[in-house]
């Protein structure tokens, strides 16, 4: 296990080394610190829920750094979708779009995937050496989500490779998740990205 400062110009390398082996790595984002594994690798993601104590009913959302390694995962993006992601990304916001037959094993997605790309440039840096992540909040469940290291290290310890350290994460509201059917957008959790925002794009239902 090794905490590394992300400013130390090894960081990133350090931790993308980490994922190409199947380990955990912690990681800052723009709300919360997250839990991040290689989702092409089923032992990974299995780590990753055994390490928060979660069931395969509630999967990892991905992470990504660009439109470009989103498009790559879905079958398609809605123009209620796109107009989002233009909007909100990166931010906290997470869309649920139809996935593409990628042999992942993420848990019960229903065939979705949950897309997301952070505001945070540690963060972005990673998803970039490493394409996707199946990134988790860095917390034991039913623990309030961790905003710095120390409080990732006290409930996840030894179960995660590296911890990248990019001081405190400003926390508050969660990322909003919201799917589509259709040219009306689903809200299933209201965040950071408020109703009055998606009804900009379209009718919101839910």
């Amino acid at each position: 296990m090794r905490v590394i400062d992300s400013a130390d110009a090894a960081a990133a390398g350090a931790a993308a080394a980490a994922v190409r082996e199947g380990l955990l790595v912690v990681l800052p984002t723009d709300t919360v610190y997250g839990l991040g594994a290689d989702p092409r690798e089923e032992a990974a993601v299995d780590r990753l829920l055994t390490a928060k104590g979660r069931g395969r009913d509630k999967p990892s959302p991905v992470l990504v750094a660009s439109l470009g390694q989103a498009e790559g995962l879905v079958e398609r993006i809605p123009d209620a979708a796109a107009a989002l992601m233009r909007a909100h990304w990166p931010g906290a916001l997470t869309l649920v779009l139809p996935a593409r037959q990628l042999g992942w094993d993420l848990g019960e997605t229903n065939g979705t995937v949950a897309l997301r790309m952070p505001g945070h440039p540690v963060a972005l840096s990673l998803l970039r050496r490493t394409g996707p992540l199946a990134v988790s909040s860095a917390n034991l469940t039913g623990r309030p989500p961790a905003t710095s290291v120390a409080q990732a290290r006290e409930q996840l310890g030894e179960a995660v490779s590296v911890y990248l350290d990019g001081g405190e994460c400003r926390g508050g509201a969660p990322s909003t998740i919201v799917g589509f059917d259709g040219a009306r957008i689903r809200l299933y959790r209201e965040g950071a990205v408020s109703r009055s925002d998606l009804s900009l794009v379209g009718e919101v239902a839910g």
